[in-house]
């Protein structure tokens, strides 16, 4: 009595096993095949981000974006080969992607910047830059964040997203500068003399290089003239160089009897 009601379940159960089971086994080639795929692709991709000498934290984060995402797409058709309803999954899970990025929009966008710094390298870690109202050397460049160190030792924080959208200046991406100071000597001084002693002076500083060759040219005629004084330096030379060379040039100016204008004094006398 008992083994006829037991039969009918039995035998449905053998049907199941012999139906599933050859999508079982599918499955499980499907898994341990794309498996290897999958690592196999993400060693691929890691070889080819270091060939193109990305940053080394971008290498790391891309390789593991891709590896789960791959890994996620892997699982879901391996539940499709089992049968397994994977539509309403899919959609939870594009509607909580979409939750996640609208709550973090902001952070989002901080990673998208870094993304594009640390692929296009408009600067690098070491190069003195200006963005978003700040001047400083980067220390670091971060997933989400720049970091730079200001002139006063100070630490600025700068989100990459902004950054990237906006404008950059890279003071030191070809590794010299040029600096800049103002002499103005007297309006009846011998201009070529006064250049001419200039020049002499910039060239004998052992900081100011070669080539581009300083200049010394005319930028204003009044009470006196006005010369702007154009070296160029290493960047790292470039503080000291201007230091040293605004004393070097008013000595050698005083030595070769080259006058500065007479000050102008400018008396109102109110009429009683």
């Amino acid at each position: 009595m008992y083994e006829k009601k037991i039969e009918p379940y039995l035998v449905s159960l053998g049907d199941r096993f012999l139906h599933y089971t050859p999508r079982l086994i599918a499955a499980v080639i499907f898994f341990v095949v794309g498996l290897w795929v999958v690592n196999r692709l993400t060693k691929l991709i890691a070889k080819a981000m270091h060939r193109e000498k990305l940053d080394s934290s971008l290498q790391s984060f891309l390789s593991s974006l891709i590896s789960i995402g791959l890994k996620v797409f892997l699982v879901i058709t391996v539940a499709e080969i089992l049968g397994i309803q994977t539509t309403s999954l899919v959609a939870v899970m594009g509607a909580a992607g979409l939750a996640v990025g609208l709550a973090l929009q902001g952070s989002l966008s901080n990673f998208a910047g870094g993304v594009l710094i640390l692929v296009f390298k408009p600067y690098k870690v070491g190069d003195t830059i200006e963005a978003q109202g700040q001047v400083g050397t980067v220390q670091e460049i971060q997933i989400f964040n720049t970091i730079l160190l200001m002139g006063n030792n100070k630490t600025v924080i700068l989100p990459n997203g902004a950054v990237s959208n906006g404008t950059i200046v890279n003071q030191t991406r070809y590794g010299t500068l040029q600096g800049e100071f103002l002499v103005t000597i007297a309006g009846d001084s011998d201009l070529a003399q006064a250049r001419a002693v200039i020049l002499q002076t910039v060239n004998a500083n052992p900081r100011v290089l070669k080539s581009p060759a300083a200049s010394v040219d005319v930028t204003q005629i009044n009470n006196g003239i006005t010369l702007a004084v154009h070296p160029f330096a290493k960047t790292t030379d470039l503080g000291p160089m201007m230091s040293e060379l605004q004393e070097q040039v008013n000595s050698a100016l005083i030595k070769s009897n080259i006058k500065r204008p007479i000050p102008t004094t400018i008396s109102i006398t109110k009429s009683s």
